[in-house]
C-alpha cells in the first residue's frame, strides 16, 4: 500500500456534499444508459445537468423518464420517484404498472443502478436493507436492481453517525447482494472495486488520504498520486 498525494488544488471545503457526490456518480452515465436511483442520495443524481446526454431515469413504482427534483411550489402530488419524492417528467416519460416496471428490471434492461448502503465490504458486497440490531426490514426492489443492473454503483457516508466505517473488509449485517458493487462514492472519495479488491481512485477536498485510511475498516489499494474528485462545471 503506497502513500499518496492528492492532485489539485483544494475549493476551501471540506468533504463532498451528497449533491457532489451524485453529480460524480453521475459523470460516468453513459448517452442512452436507463438508470434507476434508490431511495435517499442516490435520487440526487437526477438533478444533474447531463447536457446532451439522454438518460433515462426509471423509478419502481413506475415512472419512467423522470427529470431533476422539483422545486417547492412547483410539486405535481400525483408525480413522485420511489423515494416519495416530487420530480419532473421529461419529453417521451411513460407512466406504467408496477408490474411492468419490475420487469423492466428483471429483463436486465437497467443499465446502472445507484443505491444507499448501510456497509460495502472489499469484495463487492453490500448490505443495505437491514441495520444491525433491528427486527423487521424491507429490501423492497434493492435485490432485485442489484441481482440484475449491468452496473452498481453506492452513494453512502463514509462513516456511521458514531464514526465507525462504511466500508468494511466483510458485511457484518444481512447482504442484499454478492460481489457486484462497481463503484462506491462517499463524502470522503471515489472508490473503486476490482478482482483485487478496494481502491481510491479520486479524493474528495481537504481530507486527506490518512484520514481516509483510518476511517476506512478494509485494505485499501491507494495508487502513488490521487487526483482529486471530478467536480461538475
Amino acid at each position: 500500500m503506497s502513500e499518496a498525494r492528492a492532485g489539485g488544488g483544494s475549493t476551501g471545503a471540506r468533504g463532498l456534499t451528497r449533491q457532489q457526490m451524485c453529480d460524480r456518480l453521475a459523470m460516468e452515465f453513459e448517452d442512452g444508459w436507463i438508470v434507476n436511483l434508490g431511495i435517499g442520495i442516490p435520487t440526487l443524481c437526477s438533478n444533474f445537468d447531463f447536457g446532451d446526454k439522454q438518460i433515462i431515469f426509471h423509478a419502481e413504482n413506475g415512472v419512467v423518464g423522470y427529470g431533476p427534483l422539483t422545486g417547492a411550489g412547483k410539486e405535481d402530488l400525483h408525480l413522485v420517484n420511489a423515494g416519495g419524492q416530487h420530480v419532473t417528467l421529461n419529453p417521451g416519460a411513460a407512466i406504467v404498472h408496477h408490474a411492468d416496471s419490475f420487469a423492466i428490471i428483471r429483463s436486465g434492461r437497467i443499465d446502472v443502478t445507484v443505491l444507499g448502503a448501510y456497509e460495502v465490504a472489499a469484495n463487492g458486497d453490500f448490505a443495505n436493507w437491514k441495520m444491525a440490531g433491528q427486527k423487521g426490514g424491507g429490501i423492497g426492489g434493492a435485490m432485485d436492481l442489484a441481482a440484475c443492473a449491468k452496473h452498481v454503483f453506492l452513494a453512502m457516508e463514509h462513516t456511521t453517525r458514531g464514526g465507525q466505517p462504511r466500508l468494511v473488509e466483510r458485511c457484518t449485517i444481512p447482504a442484499t447482494a454478492r460481489g457486484v458493487v462497481d463503484l462506491v462514492i462517499t463524502n470522503y472519495g471515489l472508490f473503486e472495486i476490482t478482482g483485487e479488491g478496494m481502491t481510491l481512485r479520486e479524493i474528495a477536498p481537504g481530507v486527506s488520504v490518512e484520514e481516509i485510511k483510518a476511517a476506512t475498516g478494509c485494505r485499501l489499494t491507494i495508487p502513488r498520486e490521487v487526483p482529486p474528485v471530478r467536480m461538475a462545471g
